[in-house]
């Protein structure tokens, strides 16, 4: 059975991208396959594919990084300060953790800025070393404790629970848990409702 497509108008995209940061990984690929689009990348990657596709038509392919920037294959992790951090080499684990606090400090850990800041350098063509890395983090770091950055938008569950908290300091966990489960279901049920011109009709 066939149906006819129609256009989002600007208020539904805002819904739903709104709604699609509420979607976990694996959700937003099932989405993606559903659309003929490809599954790859992480979830912003992902929410920005559908988003483009549902407004334009145009399906994005997944953002190459120059070779540059990527390590060869079997190419050894190095952690000095001098070695450049290549994607596929570089891990967010145990012994690259205690390196950069040996390079910055006890206070060091995995952030989001730093992945951030990282995987622009590595799109740019500019794969940083660990000092740089280790540079630009404590500078940051250093910043944000007098000027701290609000949660991104697509951190919907800490978003959730911090508006939360805010407005019913006296919830548990449980309750807390209960309506974020409460809220995934309402935004999935509206992501739904506004593509289900654009998803395959199910077979009964």
């Amino acid at each position: 059975m066939s149906h006819t497509t129609h256009a989002l108008n600007k208020d539904q995209l805002n819904q739903l991208q709104e709604s699609l940061y509420f979607l976990h990984v694996e959700e937003l690929k099932s989405l993606a396959h559903q659309l003929h689009l490809s599954e790859k990348g992480k979830k912003l990657e992902l929410i920005q594919r559908i988003i483009t596709f549902i407004e334009t038509g145009k399906k994005i392919e997944c953002a190459q990084f120059p070779r540059v920037s990527c390590a060869p294959r079997g190419m050894q992790v190095t952690l000095k300060p001098d070695a450049r951090m290549l994607k596929g080499n570089y891990k967010n684990d145990l012994a690259t953790r205690l390196f950069f606090k040996k390079l910055i400090g006890s206070h060091f850990h995995f952030t989001a800025f730093g992945i951030d800041w990282l995987n622009e350098q590595w799109m740019q063509g500019k794969p940083p070393t660990y000092q740089d890395f280790a540079d630009m983090w404590q500078s940051e770091y250093e910043r944000r404790l007098k000027n701290p950055a609000a949660a991104k938008t697509e951190w919907a569950y800490i978003n959730f629970v911090q508006n939360l908290a805010e407005k019913h300091p006296e919830l548990g966990r449980e309750m807390v848990h209960a309506a974020w489960h409460v809220e995934r279901e309402k935004h999935k049920t509206r992501i739904l409702s506004l593509l289900h011109s654009f998803l395959p009709v199910p077979q009964h």
